[in-house]
């Protein structure tokens, strides 16, 4: 065997290649022979946290990921869900944050482009996106930048492929100055027996490569993204991939069309790591071997080296492996759409994974233990402490009405209309609600009455006060803003971004949120079928909040039924399904104590997970027989919020009755979980608390939709259009440099 060593191994380029000293000895072991450069590379790229999950693996492994209708779960570039009718859901969220904050535009842009990749990977053709953004302060230098190129990123990509955006987030707080969070989703749809799997099959069939050419861009992405930042962030820009959503959408159309044909037995995305990755993937899974000659891969780059063409991240890229008599029909797709194919190599039955560049043979490694064998760590933490409960003393007073005035003019829960504007949010016409209320919906193409419900939820202020119970909330906000349209959640999708897991206070974050996810997913029948995980989200030691957000999709059979957050009609009565005695008092955590007076304090609220099952079963059965007439989740800024956002949506005003004998800030903006506010006509009243009272649910009527204000319990009136203009005001404001 000559394996070429043209550069010396020394322990800076081991660590330049986020390779620990005893990672290398690992290696050492495994060869028995010092690696090649190219080697070294291909290590880098597999044992990276990013690839390999080496923190996480062992905690990812505690999530419930199996259900009655779950058809593929974690392991494969989507999760699959069965909707009926012998169609089915493919979905994925994943991460692009680290490459987002050196080049905005690119990174989001990319972002975007490689979870469509993961879905129709799959054989589906995408159908909905969302993105879940979160940056600094509003005030920091780098915020509006980050925004503007962000935003512009994940527009132009989806907006030109031909995917509508269907719902998200975005958030600011100062813990992501240096290190903002891009999670993009996507979902396809395709027919359950028109599923394709990564797993290669057969010995001595062509590999081949598919799609745009291979350049530089990228190389080494994988590993940069599983450090942290640091002052040479400047110099990691090169790391950063380039997007062509044109190419993509070739791709797309191509790859289905190569579908039908039969040709295809195995096809991989070239996502993280590029050519090393998709095809150690595939050979492992498979039980395979792998042999690629470099000098067939289409490259639009002069004297690209083995290692750069390796680590790769160029995008609009996969790679299949081929049933060779459909070689020509194959060919003759992708030369009809302007796109790549070349066979590239083949599969083979000694389990290596040979590299073969002008004439030399560069890699030769063991690929079941590059694929499967990657470390796997069970790393120190520490149990968080929780905040000391609020005293009723410590509570600091406010005038209701200004409160909510301040609220909805506020960073985190103004709209967010600016944003998703530029988002294509209506192409493929099945569009059923846009962005701005509980969840994105769509038609099922293809039937008179099915839809899907997409929504995308965490809180990080709970996460940190409490991982366990903010993760449990994160699955059931995400569940109940899926229940609030009248869907029945499925299955869900998450990207755990956290900060440096070797830090035991980090990883303790990351344990207990994960534990938290799993309880609130096997409670409310809501599995992980995919997902992501991001750590070493710090610049110069300082992490973010802990981020687990979790994206979930649901079924609607007749969307016909389907509740908006819009009040109907004037004189509807309001009830506010799953109140407690005295309709909410949880203030710890809260919006109230952040955004009014710069406090982070207290625990993170209580999910109790029967009674938000209970409490989601009965108003998804209100929905579905027609009478509920408007229905919104109650969350950050707890009741008043939720009142203001269903007024502001209509432009119709409600009264709220006051609660006598209880604090009215903590009545109308504390934060417990497990609400619903809902309007029913008067005449149907009796019949919903009948039955909330069958279902031992509480829901009292707390008062009526009507005129043009708002009025919270004793509080003065507030106009809706005062507050229609406070909640628009502040996105453009921010964007224009207006804001004081």
């Amino acid at each position: 065997m000559t394996v070429s060593n043209s550069r010396p191994i020394t322990a800076e380029l081991i660590a330049s290649h986020g390779l620990k000293p005893d990672e290398y000895d690992r290696i050492l072991n495994l060869i028995g022979r010092e690696p090649t450069f190219t080697e070294l590379g291909i290590f880098s790229a597999m044992w990276n946290e990013h690839c390999s999950y080496k923190s996480s693996k062992k905690w990812l492994k505690t999530l419930p990921t199996k259900g009655p209708r779950v058809i593929q779960g974690p392991g494969e570039n989507a999760g699959v869900v069965d909707i009926d009718d012998g169609d089915v859901v493919v979905f994925k969220m994943e991460s692009h944050n680290h490459p987002s904050y050196i080049e905005p535009y690119q990174g989001a842009a990319t972002g975007v482009g490689g979870i469509l990749r993961d879905v129709f990977t799959m054989g589906a053709r995408p159908v909905a996106a969302m993105n879940a953004l979160r940056f600094g302060a509003p005030d920091h230098p780098k915020t509006k930048h980050l925004v503007a190129g962000v935003v512009a990123g994940v527009g132009g990509y989806g907006n030109s492929f031909g995917v509508p955006t269907v719902g998200g987030e975005v958030e600011f707080d100062a813990r992501y100055n240096g290190n903002i969070l891009v999670n993009a989703f996507a979902a396809g749809l395709a027919k359950a027996d028109g599923i394709f799997l990564s797993e290669a099959k057969g010995v001595g069939l062509p590999v081949v490569y598919l799609g745009a050419k291979t350049g530089r861009d990228g190389v080494g992405g994988a590993t940069m993204a599983s450090a942290e930042f640091d002052e040479s962030i400047e110099e990691k820009r090169p790391t950063v991939q380039v997007g062509d959503p044109f190419t993509e959408k070739c791709l797309l159309e191509a790859c289905l069309e190569l579908m039908k044909t039969g040709a295809v037995i195995a096809i991989q995305d070239m996502g993280a790591a590029g050519l090393t990755c998709s095809a150690v993937e595939m050979g492992a899974k498979g039980d395979l071997g792998i042999e690629l000659h470099l000098d067939k891969v289409p490259v639009r780059e002069e004297r690209m080296t083995a290692y750069e063409m390796m680590l790769s991240e160029s995008q609009e890229r996969m790679l299949m492996v081929l049933e060779p008599s459909k070689e020509e029909v194959a060919k003759a797709i992708f030369v009809k759409w302007g796109l790549d194919f070349a066979i590239v190599g083949y599969t083979t039955d000694d389990l290596r994974f040979r590299v073969l560049h002008q004439g030399e043979e560069v890699a030769n490694l063991p690929i079941k233990e590059l694929g499967d064998e990657a470390p796997e760590y069970d790393r120190p933490w520490i149990e968080p402490k929780k905040p000391a409960p609020l005293a009723e003393s410590d509570i600091p007073a406010g005038d209701v009405a200004d409160v909510l005035l301040k609220l909805v003019g506020s960073a985190n829960n103004s709209s967010r209309r600016w944003v998703y504007e530029q988002y294509d949010t209506l192409i493929q016409g099945n569009s059923l609600q846009l962005p701005g209320g509980d969840a994105g919906v769509i038609r099922v193409e293809g039937h008179a009455s099915k839809a899907l419900a997409f929504s995308s939820d965490v809180t990080p202020r709970y996460v940190e006060a409490d991982p366990f119970e903010g993760g449990k909330q994160a699955v059931a906000e995400c569940w109940r803003n899926i229940t609030a349209t009248g869907a029945l959640p499925l299955a869900a999708t998450d990207n755990l971004n956290f900060g440096n897991p070797e830090r035991p206070e980090i990883m303790g974050q990351l344990v207990f949120a994960i534990k938290g996810i799993g309880e609130a997913c096997l409670a409310l029948d809501f599995p992980i079928v995919s997902g992501n995980v991001s750590l070493y989200n710090e610049t110069n030691g300082q992490g973010i909040l802990p981020t687990p957000t979790i994206a979930g999709v649901g079924l609607m059979t007749d969307w016909k039924k389907m509740a908006r957050i819009r009040f109907a009609a004037q004189g509807e009565a309001i009830l506010l399904a799953g109140a407690p005695s005295g309709w909410g008092t949880h203030l710890g955590q809260s919006c109230y104590l952040r955004d009014i007076h710069g406090r982070t304090d207290g625990p993170a609220p209580h999910v109790d997970l029967e009674h938000e099952k209970k409490v989601g079963d009965f108003v998804r059965g209100l929905i579905q027989d027609g009478l509920a007439t408007a229905v919104h989740d109650c969350s950050s800024g707890g009741l008043a919020l939720a009142v203001a956002e269903m007024a502001m949506a209509s432009g119709i005003g409600a009264h709220i009755n006051a609660l006598n004998d209880t604090n009215p800030i903590a009545v109308f903006y504390g934060e417990d979980q497990g609400r619903y506010v809902l309007t029913v006509t008067e005449a149907n009243v009796d019949q919903v608390q009948v039955r909330a009272e069958a279902a031992g649910v509480f829901c009292p009527w707390i008062g009526r939709t009507g005129g043009s204000n708002v009025v919270l319990g004793d509080a003065k009136p507030v106009a809706v259009e005062d507050l229609k203009t406070a909640h628009e005001g502040w996105f453009p404001a921010l964007m224009e440099g207006e804001l004081a």
